[in-house]
């Protein structure tokens, strides 16, 4: 595996651990609307950390796959990240960034749609 895809897979592994650890924190260490928070925040890193993982192993290549990797991470820090922050005591305004890391995410599936279909092209 070349050191870049190497990076990329680490980087989906430790977003993976992030995630089942804050989601046992939010299922154990949390109530009410901060352990609603968190464990939301939890799935949704789980599931992007997930999505790394192929693409990070070459399975969709190109710029759209590069740019979906940065999408995913950046709607992972801005979504998850809020909502994490605000379950350990943040400020309400740090809400403002869910929906921004939201849109992120969903800018990364479509450039994985737009990838698999460019891709699906040149075969």
């Amino acid at each position: 595996m070349a050191p870049a895809a190497a990076a990329w897979v680490a980087v989906a592994a430790l977003n993976a651990a992030m995630a089942v650890a804050f989601g046992a924190y939010a299922s154990h260490g949390l109530a009410g609307q901060a352990s609603d928070w968190a464990r939301t925040a939890s799935q949704y890193q789980m599931w992007h950390a997930l999505a790394l993982l192929p693409i990070a192993s070459g399975w969709i290549a190109g710029r759209a796959a590069a740019a979906a990797r940065w999408a995913f991470l950046a709607g992972i820090a801005l979504f998850c990240g809020s909502l994490y922050a605000l379950a350990l005591g943040a400020p309400r305004g740090t809400a403002a960034l869910a929906p921004l890391g939201g849109l992120t995410m969903i800018l990364g599936w479509l450039l994985v749609a737009a990838g698999a279909l460019v891709g699906a092209g040149r075969r």
